[in-house]
């Protein structure tokens, strides 16, 4: 669960520039970034300060609004996403009317407010560097996404600044009880299947800038690289530091290799090889789509029911979470009125306002 999504809606990367903890699959080489705008990979060396929208204690200009989009698309390019083209054709109006609204909210923030916000977003930031594994996976992840970590700890300090202010204006309290509720009548979000902690090493066989396949030669010497690490690893050295140092898994390599994941989430033949070993054993070399990999399995972790205790903060975040969602259009709604909020630009009046989406169900992530 995203903790920093309060304003996110249906672009959910706008505010909160989410670092992903790796992924739940072994992953290929990253994904080429997304070509610059411009040298300093913003709008607006390119476009002048022509004002889009204005109101009261707000104003939006063309050059922010082109670099929140840059941002958002370079972000999903970063993760291997891309919008829905119904969702792409009204882009602009959609980014629009978030950074309004962020506006418009911020503007309610007492210092107690933005003290509150920035002490958490700084805490989840170091939560994610450490999820990451080291300073420069973190960095370079931040890279794919075309941001900084400046940049990301801004925007989750205001997104959660702004949860604060909505909570308080819209009096939003969830209690303790509130989450046993949810908890007791949710039973199947609880239930954590059988999963395994497994550490591996990749040796890709696809071309680090393009993805396409290597030739049968390069192939063939990666092959006899990776007898050389099993070898290695079945005499005995130690397996997280020979996955440091040789994996070509950006999503792991830092963490020696390591993935905690249940059945479905793999390719079929890395999962079989994984759910297959005995506790510290490690597989032959296992062939997938991305290349070459040796799995050691460290633990297996039985299916069980997550404790009230472990997810019940996360509960009451996300019931927060559904109830600001359910009142958030008609206060922003009354905020724009009040701000007297103008668009400018003729084609983004134009375009039809992106309809309000529906609270997500409050399911929070297993751990």
């Amino acid at each position: 669960m995203d903790k920093t999504r309060i304003l996110g809606f249906s672009l959910p990367l706008l505010l909160a520039a989410a670092i992903p903890a790796g992924s739940a699959e072994p992953a290929p080489p990253p994904p080429a970034a997304a070509p610059p705008a411009a040298a300093d990979g913003k709008a607006s060396a390119l476009f002048t300060n022509t004002v889009v929208a204005r109101g009261k204690g707000v104003e939006v200009t063309r050059a922010l609004l082109d670099d929140e989009i840059i941002r958002l698309k370079a972000q999903l390019a970063g993760r291997g996403q891309t919008l829905p083209p119904a969702q792409l054709a009204t882009l602009d109006r959609q980014v629009l009317d978030q950074l309004i609204q962020i506006q418009l909210i911020k503007a309610k923030a007492t210092a107690a407010d933005k003290a509150a916000g920035k002490a958490l977003a700084e805490k989840r930031f170091e939560e994610a560097k450490a999820r990451v594994g080291s300073e420069e996976a973190f960095n370079r992840q931040l890279k794919l996404m075309n941001s900084t970590g400046e940049e990301v700890l801004a925007r989750w300090t205001d997104s959660l600044t702004a949860e604060n202010v909505l909570k308080r204006e819209l009096k939003v309290n969830i209690t303790d009880a509130d989450a046993k509720t949810f908890y007791e009548d949710n039973p199947a979000h609880f239930e954590q299947p059988e999963m395994v902690r497994a550490s591996h090493i990749l040796l890709t066989t696809l071309d680090p800038k393009t993805g396409v396949e290597m030739t049968d030669e390069q192939k063939a010497a990666k092959r006899k690289q990776m007898e050389g690490l099993l070898k290695r690893a079945r005499d005995g050295e130690d397996f997280a530091k020979l996955a440091r140092e040789f994996s070509e898994d950006p999503g792991s390599k830092d963490k020696g290799g390591e993935y905690t994941f249940p059945r479905g989430q793999m390719v079929p033949e890395f999962e079989t090889a994984a759910f297959g070993l005995k506790t510290n054993q490690v597989s032959d070399i296992v062939t997938t789509r991305y290349g070459y990999h040796i799995i050691k399995l460290l633990e297996k972790i039985p299916a069980h029911k997550i404790e009230l205790a472990k997810v019940a903060e996360e509960i009451k975040d996300n019931l927060a979470q559904q109830a600001l969602l359910k009142q958030l259009p008609d206060y922003v709604a009354k905020l724009r009125a009040e701000a007297g909020v103008e668009i400018l630009d003729e084609k983004l009046k134009a375009m039809e306002p992106p309809a309000s989406p529906e609270a997500p169900p409050a399911r929070p992530a297993t751990k």
